[in-house]
């Protein structure tokens, strides 16, 4: 258990937490949800003890282990997977280090022998014989080749590291589990396995995620971040988003109930104070009306993009043709004898594990890239915008953010531009930042621009949630449900593809792929059936 005790965190003026007052309690898991900059990733590192209160105090029950999911894994760059994992317990990991160093004596004595036995028993204790099983079992589950499990981590691939340090957290049954956006560059697979173990995990979750699927899959209760107060709702993040909106109606309506009341009672009091036979009802009104509060309604501190793409010319009948597309890297087909035909309507859903065939086709589309083999095929009133996975190389100069998205604007106008950033929630001086210093989900609010400013009919977007809170995801997912033209986009985000697309290609991991017309959930079950 957690307890939270009056907890205020301040660096320098500002304060980021004031007052705080919860309780984590086993067999839950905690949505930690707020707006970015609202102090989510803060509030996971007061509770592991990585910062400090300014004041008040967190209490854990004695005993009891935490695991984080941590974030840097070139830090593990020469251990194994298993090794790694193995870590996320740090004494268990501790006491086999020192068992090997002690077995590695030549001269034994009578007191390593009994630091010895000291040192098995509180490994027996630990479950340690079945460490390196639960490692394995872990990085099978997530999708880890076995050939993998025992090389260094320096010469895995990236998207499996990040799978290691989640199985790390995973590990030896934790008490309490900190999860700093788990999902991030999981697969599908991954995702609903992650899914399954937390579902039945018995201790105590508190999980930050901007993949609301995963949140009201995985979630008992939802602490929302906002204006520096955390407040604690019982259910999953749907039902803490209509209980919020509920709330707020509720308190508008009582507050308009009010406010006729108060007018009904100024009218009286105005019309009679000054009459002999009603004076003593108009102060009695007058006391009633003194005693009415209406109810402080704070609007919340998380604001929603304006995400509107409106294509400046309609598409023709023909849109895009692949043929027989096929591509190499450093020896491995990445993509295999690809063939589909993009119609009218489109907005198709690229999922699956093989996340460089995805990106790789994408880059081939928009000419980033070269192929080997195949044909494609642009109608010719195409024009197209495109949303890169990296988009390092659009934000290397040092100019403002206003002077940028003035590139993809045919309006020379500071004013009108101004306008517009404002929309995206660049207000103020922001807009004379520079592009290179901007955050992740500054730039991909910026790109978001871009790609509405240049008007195009045809979309490619290459995993668009990344980096966006939960506000600008749903700004996002509603505008690309109304985008009355053709999309092609990957993204990891359940309730993204399943409310967006109307057509699925999975990329298997052998560069082919399955092509179905049919939502998300649709094809998940046809899967089930393959």
């Amino acid at each position: 258990m957690i307890q939270v005790n009056n907890v205020t965190l301040r660096f320098g003026k500002r304060t980021l937490f004031e007052d705080v007052n919860l309780k984590f309690t086993k067999g839950n898991c905690y949505g930690l949800i707020g707006a970015n900059g609202s102090g989510k990733s803060t509030f996971l590192k007061l509770l592991s003890g990585e910062i400090e209160t300014s004041h008040g105090e967190i209490i854990i029950t004695p005993g009891e282990r935490i695991a984080i999911l941590k974030q840097n894994h070139y830090e593990y760059d020469e251990f194994t997977p298993v090794d790694t994992i193995i870590m996320g317990n740090s004494r268990l990991y501790q006491i086999m280090k020192e068992k090997e160093e002690m077995y590695s004596k030549t001269d034994f004595t009578e007191e390593d022998g009994i630091k010895l036995g000291e040192l098995e028993a509180e490994f027996a204790e630990l479950d340690g014989w079945s460490a390196e099983s639960e490692a394995c079992e872990l990085l099978n589950n997530l999708g880890i080749d076995e050939e993998n499990h025992y090389k260094l981590m320096k010469d895995i691939p990236n998207n499996q590291k990040v799978k290691v340090l989640l199985a790390q957290a995973l590990f030896g049954n934790p008490d309490i589990l900190l999860l700093d956006e788990p999902t991030n560059n999981l697969d599908i697979d991954a995702i609903n396995w992650l899914e399954d173990f937390l579902i039945d995990f018995d201790n105590t979750v508190i999980v930050v995620s901007h993949d609301r699927h995963f949140l009201n899959k995985v979630c008992t209760h939802i602490a929302d971040i906002d204006y520096g107060k955390i407040k604690l709702y019982i259910g999953n993040y749907d039902f803490w988003y209509e209980s919020s909106q509920l709330a707020l109606k509720q308190m508008k309506e009582a507050n308009k109930k009010k406010e006729e009341k108060i007018k009904e009672l100024q009218a009286f009091i105005q019309r009679f104070s000054a009459n002999a036979s009603k004076s003593k009802q108009a102060t009695s009104r007058k006391k009633m009306l003194e005693k009415i509060e209406l109810d402080e309604i704070i609007p919340s501190s998380r604001k929603y993009p304006f995400i509107e793409f409106k294509p400046s010319k309609e598409s023709g009948k023909q849109i895009l043709t692949v043929e027989k597309l096929s591509k190499t890297i450093d020896g491995k087909k990445i993509i295999d004898n690809v063939s589909f035909i993009v119609e009218k309507g489109d907005k198709i859903a690229f999922v699956g594990s093989n996340n460089i065939a995805k990106t790789t086709l994408f880059k081939i589309l928009m000419n980033e890239e070269k192929y080997d083999k195949g044909k494609i095929e642009w109608g010719t009133t195409i024009t197209k915008s495109y949303f890169p996975q990296d988009n390092t190389n659009y934000f290397l100069g040092d100019e403002s953010i206003v002077k940028w998205i003035g590139h993809f604007y045919n309006i020379d106008d500071e004013t009108v531009l101004r306008g517009f950033l404002g929309r995206m929630l660049f207000s103020g001086e922001e807009v004379f930042k520079n592009v290179n210093v901007l955050s992740g989900g500054e730039k991909a609010r910026c790109m978001l621009s871009k790609c509405m400013l240049e008007g195009s009919n045809f979309l490619i977007l290459d995993e668009p949630t990344n980096h966006l809170d939960l506000e600008s995801i749903t700004s996002l997912n509603n505008g690309l449900i109304k985008y009355n033209s053709e999309l092609l986009f990957a993204s990891h985000d359940h309730q993204f593809v399943e409310t967006v697309a109307n057509r699925i290609i999975e990329f298997k991991d052998d560069g082919t792929i399955i092509d179905k017309r049919c939502t998300y959930d649709e094809y998940l079950e046809y899967k089930k059936t393959i």
